[in-house]
Formats: C-alpha cells, structure tokens, sequence
C-alpha cells in the first residue's frame, strides 16, 4: 500500500485547448493513487519551457509533491515551449486569462479534486499573484517566490524611477528564450513552420517597456498592489535577501487580508531548496505543509508558524561570490513588526551620531555630492541568481570613496535590523533631472564594506512615480528614500555606513547632465529598523539531497567578470561571459546550451558615453536535427533620447532561416 502511495506517472506532454482553439502544452506527475481517488493538483504556468528549459528543475521538485499525493502540472504559457499562439508580452490580460482557463481544466480532471494550488517562482511567482487576483474558484492556495506586487517601482525595469539596465539585458534573454523552436519529437513536422512564425511575431520587449518611464495603467495592470483584497487564496510568499524582489514579501503580509505568511532567507533569486547562498531550507516540505492545510484540511501547524521567519546573516564577507552565510533565524508573530524601532541616526561632521535631535550638525554647511559616473561599479547583479556566479556586490570601498559616507562610531553590541531603512534628505540639484543612490553598509575591523541595502531615487520623481516634476535649480527638497528591506546583524566592533551617491552605474542609467548635488545635514537623517537584543530564535529544517535526473553535463558551466579602465580615455568597460553550459537528456536525447555575453561602458565625465550591449546564443541538437537563435542589444543614450537597437538570427544546422533588426528612438521623459 505504501509502495502504492508514493508512486506516480509522468506524461511528457498533455495538451490543454483552450476556449479559442489554442493548444498549451503540458507535462503532468500524476500520483498512481489519482486514478482511482482523486488528489489536488498544482500548477506552474512559465514562458521558460518545459523541455529543453525548466526540466532538470521540475526533476527535482514536482516528484516530491507527487509522492505526497499531489499532482504536478508545469504548462507552457502562449508562445512558448510547445504551446500554440503568440506571446506579445509579459503578465498580458491574454496570459492571465489562459493562466485561469487551464486552472479549471485542472479542476475538472478525473484525477483532480477540485482543489488546485499554485507554486511559481520570479515569472511563474508573478502571474501566481496576478491570476489568484482573477478569483478561479477552484485556485485555493498559492506559493509564490521571488515575485513582486508592484511591476513599475519593483521589477527589473524601474527602481526608484530610475532606468534599470536590466530592462535591456532582460529583453535580450527573452527574445533568445521565446523564440526557441518547438520540439519535433512533440509536435510533429509543422515544428518549423510553428518556429518562423514565432520569430516573425516576437516582440522588442525593452522597447515596449522604456516607452512607458512612469508608472502609468501599463504597469498598474498586473500590479497586485494596485487592490491587495482582490486576492483571496491563502498566500505562501517566499524569497531571499540577495534577490531583488526582497521588499514583496513584507507588503504582501502588511496589505493581504487573505490568510497569509513570509519565509526570507539569505538566499538569491533562486528556490530556497537549490540556493547557491546558504544555508538553504527544506522547502518542498514547507509547499506541501501549505497545500496539506488548505488543499486537504490537514493540521500541519502551518497557521500557527510565525507571520514572518526570517534569516538575519552577520559577518557576510564583502565578495561577489555566492556561498555560506553565518546568521541566525527568527520569527516574527506579526508584519509590520512590533518589535522593531525605527531608531535615527544624524548625519553629523563625526559620521553617523545616534538621537532624534540634531544639534550636533547645526553647524555643519551644505555638503556636496558629485559622484563620477562609474560609481557603482561593486554593485552586482540586478537580479543575483540569473547568471553563474559573481553576481553578488563586492567590496564596497571604492564606491564608499567615490560617495559622501557618514559613519557610526564602533558598535559596542551587536545591533540587529529587520525591514527598510530610511534615509532622509534635504537636497538639491544644479540640474532639473537628477538621481541620489543610498547604500547602507558593513563595515568590518579591516575596513571591507559589505553593501548591506540600497536604492537610487530619480528626484523628478520624488512625490511621485506616476506624476514626477522637473527639479528646480538649486532649490532644496526634502525626499524620503525607503532602502530595500533587509535583515541582518551588525556585529560588535564593527561600523554602519550610509553612502550617497549621484550616480550608481551600471545599475541604473545616469541623468542625462552631470550632476552636483547638495544636501542639509542639520535636516537629514538615518532611520534604522532596529530589533530588541533579545532575538526570537527558531529552528528552520535544511534542504534534503535532491535527485539530479536523468541529464549527462556535456560542459559545465562557467563565467568570467572583467572590470577595465582604459588610461588614455578613462573609460570603464565591463564584460560578463556567462556559459551556461551544455547538456543532454538522456530519456529523449535532446542537448542544450545557452551562452551570455554582456558589457557595459561609460566615461566618468560623460553621461552620454553610457552604452550597454549583449548577446545571446542558445542552441537545441538531438541526432542530425540542430537549431540555434542568436540575439544582440545595445542602448544609448543622449540628452533627449534613448536609442535601442535588437537583432535576431535564427539558424539551422549551419543555415541562416530568419533574421530581423530592430532601431528605436525613444524620447526621454524626466529619466
């Protein structure tokens, strides 16, 4: 019986029509139980594919569930994978509405229930949020991961609203990632005829995106921050501090008024269970805990965790790498905290000086902030978990010294925070667009910097994303900048560091002048979140060892990062190569490997001598049937435009089949 139990099938693909003839495209575990007593089911609903794309993944999860007596079903969205139609974007009304089409299919099967889950993670996490808005009445427990609730202020396209790089870089994977081939061994010989058709109708996403630079009814659609009562499936929100989604989670819980919990750990933009930034968690065990409470009425004493579990890390090394981090974790009984007090610090001529009065820097005068145009160059990554390795920020030391700092004298005990930081400012610029990047730091004994939190703020849009004005020259404003949120603990014998910045390349893209600007002292304050001394600690179980399924690593992957300065022009160029090595599935033969390769370059004097390009290549080969896609970006920029060029080249075998370039110019509006 047992045996029984915890067996399950997997059917390779399953086809999903929907209300307009549409084919999706599904890979389904179906516990062997399901045939004679129906089960729940959770659904994964991805662009990313699920052959030749989030397979080896799905491997090593949907088992898991299957074995506790759920069944799996990862589907396709449009476009994508071996799904029919045509993808024109991300999170549309189109892909929502098939999102809750193929839910009540699911509910409708011999196999299910009628209870359905959802599990997503970054795109899959967001349209988790964005469907169970839409109410499915058989959608009765959702789990997402690294998502957001806001698209405009935090996504991978806007912060602060300031221009995010990754708007670029991120448009150039998708264009690689969507427009891979369909499978012969699924569909059959109009694969090719399927895969021209997908080419010719691909989108230039960046150039969708950058024509809307304020937050207007193109981000609040999907924006589920927009009406958090729309939701009403209990809601599992899970991500990690190296992300960059880590602000989602603490909102969810304070604007939900569904049953709803929080689990952040150290982790980057990655499943809590296959981090690379340790020390992971069991979370398998935590999804069925979750689906066992609300799919099958089990008490697994979920509703009684904490409303927040949290890893608090100390002592993290100031390195790009991934890896181990010391810490402790804690539980929170209710978000927003109770516990945490938010403690200013003034910015004083001594540094940072604890207190609510700020007499100790009456007498300071206006301070400049004139940051040279490659400041930034440790911030990492965007989004840490999308590439190899060294996307974490370094050592912050040589942009604390391109930055106005202020720091605390040495900490005498530990001091532990948990939630956003706020900066306070009184400040003005001698241009009407402007930006000012706040970064919270760590500093150690020897003198390393660890960036501990940050965010830019474009100061057009200080009252307003949606509605920004131009800045006046030289008046002074006073602006708010809430950092992301974070947790951690500053250890005895270390310092806190606040540095601002003008500039915070090449994460965000510069103003288009260069910048001085000036802030008050006196009127400008550090707010930390601070914890009482005594922590609530807890226990959180570690991941179990994850089967590796059935695929031969043919390359391993691999990345470099390169940093240069040219002597004679002074200009600093970036290069990432990141390999994503090449391997093979050994049940149906099909190879694949992806290749990256992003630069970025600026003078330190020139804001418009900013440029970022890339490529992708991504290649699919079983026997003597091989295709690849090649995609190139690039942006720049000048006083009045972004300029945004594209191009993709679809091959197969060693023959060129479709190609097509794209050149835009777009007017810059207050960016």
């Amino acid at each position: 019986m047992d045996a029984l139990a915890n067996s399950f099938r997997v059917l390779e693909n399953e086809w999903i029509e929907l209300s307009d003839g549409t084919r999706l495209a599904a890979r389904l575990w179906l516990p062997t139980i399901s045939s004679t007593s129906p089960v729940p089911a959770i659904l994964e609903y991805l662009p990313y594919r699920k052959r030749g794309g989030t397979d080896q993944r799905d491997d090593m999860t949907y088992p898991h569930f299957a074995r506790a007596g759920y069944a799996g079903i990862r589907v396709d969205i449009r476009g994508n994978g071996e799904s029919e139609g045509l993808m024109s974007g991300e999170y549309t009304a189109q892909e929502l509405l098939d999102g809750k089409e193929v839910i009540a299919w699911i509910a409708n099967q011999s196999w299910c229930d009628g209870n359905v889950g959802m599990l997503g993670h970054s795109w899959g996490g967001f349209n988790g949020l964005q469907i169970a808005a839409l109410q499915p009445p058989a959608l009765n427990a959702v789990v997402t991961s690294c998502s957001t609730d806001d698209r405009y202020n935090d996504d991978i396209h806007f912060m602060g609203g300031c221009l995010n790089n990754d708007n670029t870089t991120w448009s150039q994977q998708m264009l690689a990632y969507s427009t891979r081939p369909p499978d012969p061994q699924i569909v059959g010989e109009n694969w090719r005829k399927d895969w021209l058709h997908r080419l010719e109708n691909m989108p230039f996403l960046a150039s969708d995106w950058l024509k809307h630079q304020h937050r207007d009814a193109f981000w609040k659609h999907g924006s589920v921050c927009e009406d958090y009562s729309a939701i009403t499936a209990p809601i599992l929100a899970v991500g990690g501090w190296n992300d960059c989604y880590s602000n989602t989670i603490p909102r969810l819980l304070a604007g939900l008024t569904c049953p709803a919990k929080g689990i952040i750990g150290p982790w980057e933009h990655r499943y809590p269970h296959m981090a690379k930034v340790t020390p992971g968690m069991d979370f398998l065990n935590e999804c069925v805990r979750w689906w066992d409470h609300w799919l099958k009425g089990i008490d697994t004493g979920i509703d009684r965790e904490p409303a927040l579990r949290v890893f608090l890390p100390k002592a993290v090394p100031a390195s790009s790498k991934n890896g181990h981090r010391n810490g402790v974790w804690i539980g929170e009984t209710q978000w927003p905290s109770k516990t945490t007090t938010l403690t200013p610090y003034n910015l004083t001529s001594q540094g940072l000086a604890s207190g609510s009065s700020n007499e100790a820097s009456d007498h300071l005068e206006e301070m400049v902030i004139a940051s040279p145009l490659d400041t930034g160059l440790s911030c990492g990554n965007f989004c840490p978990g999308m590439r190899v390795d060294d996307e974490l920020p370094g050592d912050q030391r040589e942009d604390d010294a391109k930055s106005l700092v202020f720091d605390t004298p040495t900490l005498e005990h530990d001091l532990a925070i948990l939630g956003a930081a706020e900066v306070e400012l009184e400040i003005s610029s001698d241009k009407p667009i402007a930006l000012v990047a706040a970064r919270l730091c760590d500093v150690a004994p020897d003198g390393a910097s660890t960036r501990v939190s940050h965010n830019p703020l474009n100061l057009t849009h200080r009252q307003s994303h949606e509605f920004p004005k131009s800045l006046e020259a030289g008046e002074f404003y006073s602006v708010r900048i809430k950092l992301c949120d974070t947790g951690y603990i500053f250890q005895r014998g270390h310092k806190i560091r606040l540095a601002l910045s003008s500039n915070y390349w090449p994460m965000v893209w510069p103003a288009p002048e260069p910048v001085t600007l000036k802030i008050r002292p006196a009127s400008s304050r550090l707010h930390l979140p601070v914890l009482p001394e005594a922590l609530n600690e807890i226990d959180v179980s570690p991941p179990p060892s994850l089967p590796v399924g059935e695929f031969e690593v043919l390359r391993p992957p691999h990345n470099t990062r390169l940093c240069n300065t040219d002597p004679a022009t002074r200009e600093t160029r970036i290069e990432i190569h990141d390999d994503l090595g090449r391997t093979r599935d050994r049940d149906n033969g099909l190879e694949t490997e992806s290749l990256a390769h992003h630069t970025y370059q600026i003078n330190p004097d020139d804001p418009n001598s900013s440029r970022t390009e890339g490529a992708w290549s991504v290649e699919f080969k079983r026997d003597d049937w091989q295709v690849r896609i090649e995609t190139q970006t690039a942006m720049t920029s000048d006083i009045t435009n972004f300029y945004l060029t594209a191009s993709i080249h679809a091959y197969e075998g060693q023959n060129l089949v479709f190609e097509k370039q794209w050149q835009e110019e777009i007017i810059r509006d207050l960016v």
